[in-house]
């Protein structure tokens, strides 16, 4: 699932446009894909990936080569820092995470410096847009329910506009990111669906003819071309703002 991560960060950083030489946090960095991302396209003065998980902060730390990025545990709606302290604040697919994404903004604007930039993009849950949506729809379809991050709904863009405007965000812009990926065969995608954690421990579960049914079902979803490729689409939702005078 990195991959598609990987590709819907490099859309969103194009969009972003920042300069380079700024101070960021990476808000939910986990194993620090999208913080390598952000080392790589934004010639960094510093980066701060926060994450509550000490297990893939301890990964991204392995990953990190080139020595500019901190990684620390922290809380997204408690962030251990000054106010003040960055130019531009992320979320890569994470605000859907946070309990309270209300709380979770409000963070990002205390630590970002007056002017500075915050951003995230988020897979279109409501809207199937996460790429292994049609798996989940399946199961839901069988009577099984794959759990959903706890604040799903944020991720909608009248959602999130609602919010960045609550939030007296100046210069507010959005935009849907689309991305799509081929594979060689269907059971090339099937095995990159299982890799979702909120779906693998469902489908595991399963009888073996449950899961041969349930392909099936998830196969008719995805034509394939002569050559038995076949495409799959996701779906993100992003917004950025100014942090106005404090």
């Amino acid at each position: 699932m990195g991959k598609w991560s990987r590709v819907a960060g490099e859309t969103f950083l194009d969009w972003l446009a920042p300069p380079k030489g700024l101070r960021w946090i990476d808000v939910g960095c986990g194993n620090g894909a999208f913080t390598e991302l952000l080392v790589e396209r934004t010639a960094p003065a510093a980066i701060e990936g926060i994450d509550p998980s000490e297990a893939q902060l301890a990964f991204a730390r392995t990953r990190h080569e080139a020595g500019i990025a901190r990684f620390r545990a922290g809380d997204a709606t408690a962030l251990p820092f000054p106010d003040d302290s960055f130019d531009a604040a992320v979320m890569a697919l994470v605000l859907f995470f946070v309990p309270d994404p209300v709380k979770g903004v409000a963070e990002m604007i205390r630590v970002v410096r007056p002017g500075g930039i915050v951003a995230v993009y988020l897979w279109d849950l409501p809207a199937g847009g996460i790429p292994h949506a049609p798996v989940g729809a399946e199961l839901r379809a069988m009577g099984l329910n794959p759990a959903l991050p706890p604040s799903f709904q944020i991720s909608t863009m009248e959602a999130l506009r609602a919010l960045w405007q609550d939030s007296k965000f100046e210069e507010i812009d959005e935009r849907e990111i689309v991305v799509t990926r081929e594979f060689a065969d269907f059971d090339a995608l099937w095995k990159t669906f299982m890799l979702a954690p909120t779906l693998a421990p469902v489908v595991s579960g399963m009888t073996s003819a449950d899961v041969e049914a349930i392909k099936t079902r998830v196969r008719a979803r995805f034509p394939t071309d002569q050559a038995g490729r076949v495409t799959c689409r996701g779906m993100a939702n992003a917004i950025k703002g100014r942090v106005p005078a404090k």
